[in-house]
C-alpha cells in the first residue's frame, strides 16, 4: 500500500504525518525524527520496513518546526506538546483501536520516552538514543529511558558518540555496527526491530 501524507494541527503549528498502512494491522508504530533530520533518515526507513513486514501500520511524524522550514529544534516541552497532539489525533482517527508503539531516532526517541505514559503506549522503540551529549557523560539522559514502564527496545551503534544506554528488565539494548547515524548495517537495524515487534505479540 502506498503512503499517504496528512497534516495535523497542534498547539505548536502544523505537523505532517506520512502514513504507511497495512492490511489487517496488528498494531501501529508512530515514529519521530532526530533534531536536525527528517523522516527519511535511513534507520527510520529500515524500521518502517520492519514494522510493516511485522503487520504494523506506521506513522512517521514531522514536527511543526520542520514543516515550517526551521532546522533548530524548540525546547523539549514544545516538542512533547506537539507530539502528544499528533498521537492523540491518530489514536482517535487513522490508528483508532490499534495497540500503539511509539518511538523515534535520537531526539525523537527522547520525546517518545518522555510521553509514553501520556500516550498510552504499549511499547517504545528507540533508534540511536542520545544517552548524553558527545563528550559530556555527566549530562546523562538515561533517566528518560529508565522512566519508561512498558517494554522498550534501543538499537544503538557500537561507536555512538552520544553514549551507550543501559538496559533493564523491560528495556532491551541491541548494538549494531556503526555510529549515531545507524547507517552502516541497516539490515541489522531492520532485523532487530522486526524481531522485537513480532515478539511483542500486539
Amino acid at each position: 500500500m502506498s503512503a499517504a501524507r496528512i497534516e495535523i494541527e497542534t498547539p505548536q503549528g502544523s505537523a505532517a504525518v506520512r502514513l504507511h498502512p497495512v492490511a489487517e494491522p496488528a498494531g501501529a508504530l508512530v515514529l519521530g525524527h532526530g533534531a536536525g533530520g527528517g523522516v527519511d533518515a535511513p534507520d527510520l526507513v529500515a524500521a518502517t520496513r520492519a514494522a510493516t513486514d511485522a503487520g504494523c501500520a506506521v506513522a512517521l511524524v514531522e514536527q511543526p518546526y520542520r514543516v515550517a522550514g526551521r532546522r533548530t529544534s524548540p525546547p523539549a516541552p514544545r516538542l512533547d506538546e506537539a507530539w502528544l497532539a499528533v498521537v492523540g489525533h491518530l489514536r482517535d482517527g487513522e490508528l483508532a483501536g490499534l495497540p500503539l508503539v511509539v518511538g523515534g531516532r535520537s531526539a525523537g526517541a527522547r520525546v517518545a520516552c518522555r510521553t509514553a505514559g501520556d500516550c498510552g503506549a504499549s511499547a517504545v522503540l528507540c533508534l540511536a538514543f542520545p544517552t548524553h551529549p558527545p563528550g559530556k557523560p555527566e549530562k546523562s539522559r538515561q533517566g528518560e529511558l529508565d522512566a519508561v514502564s512498558v517494554p522498550a527496545l534501543v538499537v544503538q551503534g557500537e561507536s555512538d558518540s552520544f553514549g551507550m544506554p543501559s538496559g533493564s528488565d523491560t528495556c532491551t539494548v541491541v548494538t549494531v555496527s556503526g555510529n549515531h547515524g545507524l547507517k552502516k548495517d541497516l539490515g541489522a537495524v531492520e532485523a532487530a526491530v522486526r524481531e522485537w515487534l513480532e515478539a511483542l505479540s500486539l
